[in-house]
């Protein structure tokens, strides 16, 4: 399986760069991720719960990090095994754009390949399934990296969203819950 793609990132490379060495962040952003333990620079342990497609297993493996090119990227390697379930071994290329002085550009290259039951799954399974973890890798990567929201832009974005909802209510259901009138009655405008 190959998949080559990039995601914009908001905040500054250096900052997006320490948080690809950040095995905290790491941990909080890879789906399913259980332990993540960095014992040097360059080499860390993994547990990870998946589930692909009916195939439900806990893989453990190691991850070591190559061609260090600090804040630019580098290359990661790992190999894993979920006992029954298989095994998935492959690679990433990462590279770091700076997309003004906010933002960063991710640029990743993925090759890997998948054994024993995994493999019997077929092509389009893994590959779709791998995106989605791509997706939800990054979406909780750039929470744990980008600008934080103050709370008091959170209450008001959920006030405004509040009100959204209630102008989204239509016809005389809408009308009744929402505790608007839905067409004005004859005596009234009689008055």
């Amino acid at each position: 399986m190959q998949m080559t793609d990039s995601q914009r990132i908001e905040a500054p490379r250096e900052t997006v760069w320490a948080a690809l060495n950040d095995p905290e962040v790491l941990k909080a952003s890879i789906p399913g991720c259980e332990k993540l333990i960095k014992h040097s620079e360059t080499e860390l342990e993994a547990k990870v719960k998946l589930k692909v497609g009916p195939v439900k297993a806990t893989f453990g493996g190691k991850v070591e990090l190559l061609d260090l090119d600090p804040p630019n990227g580098y290359r990661i390697e790992g190999e894993g095994s979920g006992g029954v379930a298989g095994f998935a071994r492959g690679g990433a290329k990462v590279q770091l754009e700076a997309d003004g002085p906010d933002a960063t550009i991710l640029h990743y290259e993925v090759d890997a390949k998948v054994g024993g039951k995994l493999a019997q799954l077929g092509a389009r399974l893994i590959d779709s399934t791998a995106k989605r973890l791509a997706g939800e890798f990054f979406t909780a990567f750039a929470e744990q990296v980008g600008p934080s929201v103050p709370e008091d832009a959170e209450e008001s974005a959920d006030a405004l969203g509040d009100a959204d909802a209630s102008k989204e209510k239509k016809g005389w259901l809408g009308g009744l819950f929402g505790g608007k009138k839905t067409e004005e009655t004859p005596q009234e405008t009689a008055e």
